[in-house]
């Protein structure tokens, strides 16, 4: 069996209330949801969307996936056009993805009232758009939106949508619990009414499940369970309302409870990493009690548990926290998470193995700084330089010192608010002095900082701010509140992404800031 696990984050998961994605966070993404192992990255709805039309066109140039091909999303042809000249499905080839999945009405109802056309005429946009697409070499999958409740309305009239798609070349039919409303015995005993009706097998099918239920999860594990072979998810489960099967929890469920292989070798065990790394990317806070990797999944209290996981930690977990790149964690002596710190720096380059001193102080004071607010999930920049100032032989020296800054806002009389900062800084033993505009505190201080170093490092004017987060901590409250700021920058071929944390926000962004450069400075040195 050949397992294909789709994932729609970008997608299905950017329709979640509060996220909105930049198309820098959407490359993002999909390089972590490559590295994870997924099959299929749906990239989002060009033509409809302005940012996903851009995706794709970068994705081109700035993507290099492993594991996963981009899939376009969009819809059938409209009614009584000519699939030929429709701009929407134009677009999807224009996007020049290998893959295009297609949604298509299946429920009767939603075909006659919302496309207000009939039963024969939407049939007939599902074949042209298919062949029309596989005529384009491209590999056609069709999601049927509504599938389930209109199987349960006008089971011959859903069952046909399917076979007009099959028989019109798409590789895979898709079958959504588009409000959610199914349980997994309603799954399966639709997904075997649909085998008898059509003569379709069932590896042939998809699945996608919408939460509504809260059982997203266990609907998707039910459909495998049956026979399917494709499922489609989101990371940590964002989707609009309550959200979609969660990526993590589903292929955890396959791989470690049913034994099926779905991801490639030495990917499941990223899994808690990726999961928040995608939560920061995000900005939203990671769901400390999310099945396999949660921060919380494998917590324990003392007592009755402790005394027992001191005999055998499985007597008290459902799974090794290892497997999935966790830890087990005993809450009133929190475990140190060594074997985490040596993967993430081995996957910079960075050797920890033959250093078990730094191993053990790099251990210590990311967990310091991590109790402070800290997060180096998504900060990949910042732990590679934490790494690099612990590690004997590296000789690490920062390319500048800070004397101190200062930042004045200025509102005037016309309206403008006008930021500037002054910073003093001390580079190859030489004070500077510098003062610059900008149109916030962290822009004036950026400005400034390059005018301090440009003579030094003209290889800033390369580097690019691409984005800038922040969040207020959970836990903290009012004015002065602990702030954790994310700076991702761009020097034209690769983007890094740095943390900052801090009662004031300036200064978190400072923190943030500074890193961002120096890293940038010391990877432009390595290279050369």
């Amino acid at each position: 069996m050949t397992y294909q696990v789709f994932d729609t984050t970008l997608r299905d998961g950017g329709q979640r209330e509060g996220i909105s994605y930049s198309v820098v966070d959407k490359l993002a993404v999909a390089r972590l949801l490559d590295e994870f192992g997924v099959g299929f990255i749906e990239g989002g709805w060009p033509g409809a969307m302005p940012k996903d039309t851009e995706f794709f066109a970068r994705a081109k140039n700035e993507l290099e996936l492993k594991n996963a091909v981009l899939v376009a999303f969009g819809a059938t042809r409209k009614a009584n056009v000519d699939v030929g000249t429709d701009p929407q499905v134009k677009a999807l080839l224009d996007a020049e993805t290998p893959v295009v999945c297609v949604v298509a009405k299946s429920d009767i109802r939603h075909v006659e009232r919302a496309l207000r056309t009939t039963g024969e005429e939407n049939l007939a946009m599902v074949r042209d758009t298919v062949e029309h697409l596989v005529a384009n070499g491209r590999r056609a999958f069709v999601d049927c939106e509504h599938f389930f409740d209109g199987f349960r309305y006008d089971p011959d009239y859903t069952a046909s949508v399917v076979q007009a798609a099959f028989e019109a070349g798409a590789e895979r039919v898709v079958m959504c619990d588009t409000n959610g409303g199914m349980l997994p015995s309603m799954i399966t005993a639709v997904i075997q009414d649909l085998v008898r009706r059509t003569g379709v097998a069932p590896d042939q099918l998809g699945i996608h499940c919408q939460n509504d239920t809260s059982c997203a999860v266990a609907n998707t594990v039910a459909a495998v369970e049956a026979g399917v072979e494709h499922f489609q998810c989101t990371a940590n489960g964002y989707g609009e309302r309550p959200g979609n099967a969660d990526l993590f929890a589903v292929v955890s469920n396959l791989q470690l409870k049913l034994g099926l292989k779905v991801l490639p070798d030495g990917c499941l065990e990223k899994a808690t990493r990726v999961s928040s790394a995608l939560a920061e990317i995000a900005n939203i806070a990671p769901d400390t009690h999310q099945a396999y990797v949660g921060a919380a999944a494998f917590a324990h209290k003392a007592g009755l548990h402790a005394s027992a996981i001191k005999v055998d930690p499985l007597l008290y977990n459902h799974v090794d926290p290892s497997v999935v790149g966790n830890d087990m964690r005993i809450l009133v002596t929190e475990m140190a998470g060594r074997a985490s710190i040596e993967l993430k720096s081995r996957e910079l380059g960075l050797d920890l193995a033959g250093h078990p001193d730094t191993l053990t102080a790099v251990t210590r004071k990311v967990k310091d700084l991590e109790a402070g607010g800290w997060s180096f999930e998504a900060a990949d920049a910042s732990f590679e330089l934490l790494v690099r100032s612990e590690l004997p032989g590296e000789d690490f020296v920062r390319p500048f010192a800070l004397e101190s800054y200062r930042v004045q806002v200025e509102h005037r009389e016309d309206g403008a608010v006008v930021s500037e900062a002054t910073v003093k800084v001390r580079v190859r033993g030489e004070r500077i002095i510098a003062t610059a505009e900008g149109n916030g505190p962290v822009n004036a201080l950026d400005e400034a900082l390059r005018v301090a170093l440009s003579k030094h490092y003209p290889e800033l004017k390369t580097f690019e701010l691409a984005d800038f987060k922040v969040r207020i901590l959970e836990g903290s409250h009012g004015s002065n509140a602990i702030t954790r700021v994310l700076v991702e920058t761009s020097d034209g071929r690769r983007d890094w992404t740095t943390v900052g944390v801090h009662e004031n926000v300036v200064e978190a962004s400072w923190k943030a800031l500074t890193d961002a450069l120096t890293y940038g400075l010391a990877r432009t040195t390595t290279s050369a």
